[in-house]
């Protein structure tokens, strides 16, 4: 019997100035009105399937079982396919291009069990023209995936090792020093590394970093109110990575980090322990009593 899913979790870089999402909103509400749609985000930067993906990566074992509509497509209108990709023998379907945006999301769910390409017109709007395939090909299929209509009733079976795959950058060694780079700049400007704490677990309390010609120094703390003002810390986010913080402030325009920055982290010798930490201390300023 096919399955029937009551979920879909949409995450596009459209933004919220054009009417895109609420009219892919309302295409699946028209064919499948006891749907729930969870808008993940729709501030992915245009046009960054990188950051796309790695939203996806970071949210995937916290989303709800169904359908996930990720659409993030600079291809749109070209023969990039259009895929439907099951996971979790049927748990959920992750549906959007074929340009790697689902890949690293279907590498956490355990792989593809099954895939397909969108091709059955019988399961889309017709299209004025090509460049809205979020209205036009992915809610539709999203949609009857939800009423029951078998996954291999929207197109052509693809072997899931053809799907694109998404890149995602590993940490390496380099003498003394762990090369990682920014994975995600968060609202708050907190640097999401792509570094595992047991990483840098050897390093100390104390830890170098070194990047595009800077070098700070950096204090692993647990929480974020431990840093003094000004101070530069490490926190184990909340998805288990290694993040540089700055507390109530934003650590990503105080050092000047982006998305893709590399960061090399080394421990510090102890007899530069006592090397300046980035640390601020305020100075009040008060008139001198004038002596007798």
């Amino acid at each position: 019997m096919p399955l029937r899913y009551d979920t879909v979790t949409f995450l596009s870089d459209y933004g919220r100035v054009d009417e895109f999402v609420g009219v892919v909103h309302s295409v699946i509400r028209s064919l499948a009105p006891e749907v729930t749609v969870i808008d993940l985000t729709h501030d992915v930067p245009p046009y960054d399937v990188r950051a796309a993906g790695l939203t996806l990566a970071r949210s995937a074992q916290y989303l709800c079982p169904g359908v996930v509509l990720a659409i993030v497509d600079p291809g749109v209108g070209t023969d990039r396919r259009g895929v439907a990709v099951e996971v979790g023998e049927g748990m959920s379907v992750l549906i959007g291009p074929d340009n790697g945006v689902l890949a690293p999301a279907v590498a956490l769910c355990g792989g593809a069990s099954r895939a397909v390409a969108l091709t059955n017109p019988d399961y889309q709007l017709p299209a004025p023209g090509p460049t809205f395939a979020g209205r036009d090909v992915f809610a539709p299929a999203a949609a009857h995936l939800c009423n029951g209509v078998p996954l291999e009733e929207l197109g052509e079976v693809v072997d899931p090792v053809t799907l694109l795959p998404g890149v995602l950058p590993v940490t390496h060694e380099d003498g003394a020093a762990l090369v990682g780079e920014v994975l995600w700049i968060d609202r708050y400007g907190n640097a999401q590394l792509n570094v595992d704490p047991a990483e840098i677990e050897p390093y100390g309390e104390r830890v170098r970093l070194r990047f595009e010609g800077e070098q700070r120094t950096a204090r692993r703390v647990r929480t974020f109110a431990e840093l003094a003002a000004g101070e530069i810390g490490l926190v184990v986010d909340s998805y288990g990575l290694v993040s540089v913080v700055v507390d109530r402030h934003s650590a990503a325009q105080e050092l000047g980090l982006r998305p893709s920055t590399e960061v090399r982290l080394e421990p510090i010798p102890d007899s530069d322990e006592g090397e300046e930490s980035g640390i601020t201390t305020a100075v009040h300023l008060a008139r001198k009593e004038a002596r007798p």
